[in-house]
């Protein structure tokens, strides 16, 4: 998805792995399936802890330490979610779980070579038969995802509480943070052409000549023409609302649409788009999309590196310091004000631990000593676009027992974490008491961590 904002990656997502499924589907059976448990309205077979171990292998996940009990409750919580999801009215409509494995399908196809021999693969009859045996999984797994989040969505911590969660941890079991450093860019876009800007629109525009002269399929000209490639397998297909978060001037011109109209060509920071409104829902959109991203051209490549070239000996020659340049110069808006440091997408903090840093950016760093400037290299920005950069490392931190001041973010963090658990613990312990369950056979005998037996 190329044009929406940055967001923070949620706790507790789930992905379903059909390769897994399909192998599981393979494992034959030596025993008469038959229903374990019930949880509300949802059932859980004896084959469907069969398929879950053999769907962890297929992931490469160790299960030689994982009881069938264990495996037993895992589902049984995940029908727990997925319930009570039902009940706190969390939607998941048809038309997303169809674009879901739409997507997936396609995926799967271009690995494989054709839609027959992925039915063939999952041992299914046809294409209709395929769909209809993961509707319900696809389902019940984005119900379940959606209520795990919900629940640790709505936990959150006071510093008072970080600082006794700190007191709490024993001296001698304290967290040790590997070693750190803070980094720091100058970013310099090459200059797209007015020439090229317009050949982008004009293209835009005979692509939609076609579509509303012609009949011509906009779905099959995203599939061709659109730089968007997380839609492209979908036809350039998005649904929204207002609180989408994709960018103001997109939604801005997908609202402003009648249904079935196209939009003129019109630019966002991610290039230039038009949208077809396929479909009004209240509230929400069925839209697709094409966007095509300006190419640039070897001179202003040339022109960007010789930029930054001179930007380089102002501050190694001392005329000028980085994070100055940085906020003169750079055109990276996220890092510009920062004075060019780089904050960790993964803990929103400005330090990067040298053992989890991108490959790519301590490659970069990694042999800069201090104060030092690297070469200009070329780099991609968030959009795919190619830009050069020189970096710096504005600071360095050994391998240190955690401490209070120096490292509260990472700490706020850990807290939280063990917070959002017992708020798990406490809801699964609330909702196992009011939603019906019955456990069949030899699973009784399971010694569960939660009181699935109401004992």
């Amino acid at each position: 998805m190329k044009f929406i904002n940055k967001k923070t990656a949620l706790l507790f997502g789930l992905a379903l792995t059909f390769f897994g499924t399909a192998q599981a589907q393979q494992t034959p059976k030596k025993k008469i399936d038959g229903v374990v448990a019930v949880v509300g309205e949802y059932v859980v077979l004896d084959s469907d802890i069969d398929k879950t171990f053999v769907e962890l292998q297929a992931q490469g996940i160790d299960i030689k330490n994982i009881t069938r009990c264990e495996m037993f409750g895992k589902l049984l919580e995940d029908k727990l979610y997925a319930h009570q999801a039902v009940q706190d009215s969390i939607v998941v409509t048809d038309q997303e779980v169809h674009d879901f494995m739409n997507s997936q399908l396609d995926q799967m196809v271009e690995q494989v070579g054709s839609v027959e021999k992925v039915v063939k693969f999952y041992n299914k009859k046809n294409l209709e038969e395929f769909k209809t045996y993961f509707f319900d999984i696809v389902k019940m797994n984005k119900l379940t995802s959606q209520m795990q989040r919900k629940v640790v969505d709505e936990v959150e911590i006071t510093p008072e509480e970080v600082r006794t969660f700190f007191k709490g941890i024993p001296k001698e079991e304290l967290p040790v943070f590997g070693a750190e450093m803070e980094v720091a860019q100058i970013v310099i876009k090459p200059k797209i052409s007015e020439a090229e800007k317009q050949r982008v629109i004009n293209q835009l525009k005979e692509i939609k000549k076609d579509v509303t002269d012609n009949g011509a399929s906009f779905y099959s000209k995203a599939v061709l023409f659109s730089d968007d490639k997380a839609s492209v397998p979908t036809g350039g297909f998005y649904k929204i609302t207002r609180k989408t978060p994709f960018v103001k001037e997109f939604k801005d011109v997908a609202f402003s649409l009648a249904e079935g109209e196209i939009s003129e060509p019109f630019e966002t920071t991610y290039g230039y788009h038009i949208i077809y409104l396929e479909k009004i829902r209240g509230q929400e959109l069925d839209l697709r999309h094409i966007l095509i991203i300006p190419k640039v051209s070897d001179e202003a490549m040339k022109e960007a590196k010789e930029k930054i070239e001179k930007i380089r000996q102002r501050i190694v020659s001392g005329e000028i310091k980085f994070a100055d340049a940085a906020r003169a110069t750079s055109d990276d808006k996220d890092t510009r004000n920062s004075g060019g440091i780089l904050v960790n997408p993964r803990t929103l903090e400005t330090r990067f631990e040298l053992t989890k840093m991108d490959p790519g950016l301590y490659s970069q760093v990694s042999d800069l000593k201090d104060n030092a400037v690297s070469l200009p290299f070329v780099d991609s920005d968030d959009k795919g676009v190619k830009c050069y950069k020189i970096m710096t490392v504005t600071n360095r931190y050994d391998e240190h027992t955690a401490d209070y001041a120096k490292d509260y973010l990472k700490i706020k963090e850990l807290a939280l974490k063990e917070k959002q658990i017992k708020a798990i613990a406490k809801w699964t312990e609330e909702k196992i008491k009011e939603t019906y369950i019955k456990i069949n056979g030899e699973y009784r005998d399971c010694k569960f961590t939660n009181n699935w037996l109401k004992k």
